[in-house]
């Protein structure tokens, strides 16, 4: 049990690394609109820390203008045919997994254009709006944002598509020198002036 919660934990690695920098950030040039910064637990078992937030945001009749989670987010691989898809995406998207994905629920569509602009800016950046709380490419709730869209709330997941292009992904070979910090900076750059301008 020890060996797993470790792998875990490195997995999460980069997405705490740029939710800890995103706090830095705001701290010193605030947003137009109140950031909240949380970090969830349990997203690979049961999305149990964000459903419980999310259903409390509902009870209190709170509103949410956008969540977004960030998921694995600092692998890059700029091999052609080093990306995968769910079945019928490969289509409309690159073979090379040097990109950062952005997937949104249709309420999210108007944040996911201009968060996507932003990001391009200083990343390769791709979006992907899923209909029906995501529920027909189930590969699209695999984090703590599909709690947001299972209630209807706005709610983006940023993701570098993890297994789809990670071959560490969740082995003991999930190190932080697997991990591309270049890619991972221009990230967190992008998504820091992306949520500055929504």
């Amino acid at each position: 049990m020890r060996c797993r919660a470790r792998r875990e934990r490195m997995t999460t690695a980069a997405a705490l690394a740029v939710l800890l920098e995103l706090a830095r950030a705001f701290s010193t040039t605030p947003a137009r609109r109140p950031i909240r910064l949380i970090a969830f637990d349990l997203e690979e078992s049961d999305r149990a820390g964000s459903s419980a937030y999310a259903e409390d945001l509902r009870r209190r009749g709170e509103s949410l203008a956008l969540m977004i989670s960030l998921e694995m987010l600092g692998y890059r691989d700029t091999r052609p045919g080093s990306q995968r898809y769910p079945s019928g995406l490969r289509y409309f998207y690159p073979g090379t997994g040097d990109f950062i994905g952005l997937i949104g629920n249709l309420r999210a569509l108007p944040h996911l254009w201009r968060l996507t602009g932003e990001v391009r800016k200083t990343v390769p950046c791709e979006f992907l709006p899923v209909p029906f709380k995501g529920r027909i490419v189930p590969d699209t709730r695999r984090s703590d944002h599909a709690s947001f869209w299972d209630l209807g709330y706005p709610a983006i997941m940023v993701t570098d598509t993890a297994n789809m292009r990670n071959p560490h992904y969740h082995s003991p070979s999930d190190r932080i020198e697997t991990l591309d910090l270049d890619f991972l900076t221009a990230v967190c750059r992008g998504l820091t002036s992306g949520l500055a301008a929504l």
